[in-house]
């Protein structure tokens, strides 16, 4: 039975006993802000790195990422489920950096329609409204926001 984290660095507390293997457990958000500092020294490597072809190298990842996930789950080995959303966490953050550089996207952005966009559906779904219906509404504000911004 693993327990919660009581320090950074506690990888037996992240992990649990019987894991061979470890990591430095840090709190989520320190993991998170750590991961994507290594995605933006990558983006650097990436200038350079032949096999890079743009946002759509990661995309593709991102696809044959998912389909590892999809064949680890009946597995029932959490340390491989775990490897493998690491590597579609890792695509999605190469592609929105690539993303950055290239579309002038930003993470922040992404990260604060996100926010408001599922927020807005789970309120409305504990409320009583469709997933369907929350869904539309955005794809019309969302069309308005493009038009306007196209227009302006």
């Amino acid at each position: 039975m693993s327990r919660k984290p009581k320090r950074a660095g506690d990888t037996t507390a992240c992990l649990g006993q019987n894991r061979a293997w470890s990591v430095n457990c840090l709190v989520p958000m320190e993991n998170f802000e750590k991961l994507l500092a290594i995605v933006r020294r990558k983006a650097v490597y990436d200038r350079n790195n032949p096999w890079y072809s743009g946002p759509e190298s990661y995309l593709q990842g991102l696809q044959d990422e998912v389909e590892e996930v999809i064949e680890e789950i009946p597995r029932q080995r959490a340390c491989y489920l775990e490897d493998e959303l690491g590597d579609l966490l890792w695509n999605s953050l190469n592609a929105v950096v690539a993303l950055e550089k290239e579309r002038g996207i930003r993470l922040e952005a992404v990260l604060a329609r996100a926010c408001l966009k599922f927020e807005a559906r789970l309120s409305g779904i504990e409320a009583g409204r469709s997933w369907q219906e929350i869904k539309d509404e955005q794809k019309q504000a969302l069309a308005r926001e493009h038009a306007a911004g196209a227009s302006g």
